[in-house]
């Protein structure tokens, strides 16, 4: 793992849109590396934390001992957080914070096989149980491998690159997968982004089912959040941006429903949201000191007294 600092994406537009007072309690949804956990604990918060990879939950062990009671971490998807919650009596809640895709902890682990910027595994597994990516690169034919990789990925060339990973199996390294994608492609040594970076994006939301994750999630966050409980969600790339910009759109009323991915607004249902703030990105300081945050979008809104549409059967 890298010794450097994992440093929060867009943590001072988070709390401002949390607006945390002493003695409430949120949820991140993300634990990660526990930095957001750690902000919102010096604002007084108690906080209930979620995490799906193993890593995370054990290297939480200092935060935790450090919190004491005021720290709740739970080894699940965030999209099982209502029943969570409700196990524990903590529901309804003050705010709940979603920072979406693969962490950096992650990314600098060339053992877990997220990434390609160092030989390792071809794994992706964010719960480190289940098929790895070099599982479903070596059996799925290749109609599907081109599915995942145009869906998931937008990669224009998908059926090219999906032939070239066929006729190359087996495959069980990150840089073996990268160097036949960018063969495939025909890369360029001075291209700025490396053209197996679709790819490697499409194996592991397919692989960790995020997209779907994401959604389950944000229903889950509708049904625990307390009227003007706070919703922050931070997202990487497009796909992620667009499920969350429209979660919010319709459940505030802003646009009319019949979305395949969310559920279809009934006549009249009352908007579970207030219109969310405008989105918000990385400044020219947060760049400098951080690069990831570069793709990071930032979108806020507050929870109003009306039902949670999925708890009053709107599917």
């Amino acid at each position: 793992m890298s010794d450097a600092p994992h440093i929060p994406v867009l943590l001072d537009e988070v709390l401002d849109g949390l607006a945390i007072e002493p003695g409430e309690v949120h949820v991140d949804a993300t634990f990660g590396a526990g930095g957001y956990t750690r902000a919102m604990l010096g604002r007084g918060a108690r906080v209930i934390a979620f995490d799906r990879d193993p890593d995370a939950v054990a290297n939480a062990a200092p935060t935790l001992a450090e919190a004491g009671e005021r720290l709740t971490l739970v080894e699940a998807p965030f999209s099982s957080m209502a029943s969570a919650l409700a196990d524990l009596g903590v529901v309804p809640v003050d705010g709940v914070t979603m920072d979406i895709g693969v962490s950096s902890m992650q990314l600098d682990q060339a053992e877990r096989g997220f990434s390609f910027q160092a030989d390792g595994p071809l794994d992706m597994r964010m719960s480190q149980s289940g098929p790895t990516a070099a599982d479903f690169v070596n059996t799925a034919d290749e109609v599907e491998i081109a599915d995942v990789l145009y869906r998931y990925g937008e990669e224009p060339r998908s059926r090219r690159v999906a032939r070239a990973i066929v006729e190359a199996r087996p495959i069980t390294r990150t840089a073996e997968l990268a160097s036949i994608v960018r063969r495939a492609l025909g890369h360029k040594p001075h291209e700025k982004k490396d053209p197996a970076t679709r790819t490697f994006q499409a194996l592991r939301i397919h692989l960790n089912a995020e997209l779907d994750e994401l959604e389950r999630g944000l229903e889950a966050a509708e049904r625990v959040l307390k009227p003007g409980g706070r919703l922050a969600v931070v997202t990487f790339h497009s796909l992620e941006d667009r499920i969350v910009k429209r979660f919010l759109r319709e459940r505030s009323g802003s646009t009319p429903s019949g979305s395949r991915h969310m559920p279809a607004q009934a006549a009249g249902r009352a908007p579970s949201f207030e219109s969310p703030a405008k989105p918000v990105r990385a400044g020219e300081a947060e760049l400098a000191r951080n690069p990831r945050a570069r793709s990071a979008t930032l979108r806020t809104a507050r929870r109003t007294a009306a039902a949670a549409w999925t708890e009053a059967g709107v599917k």
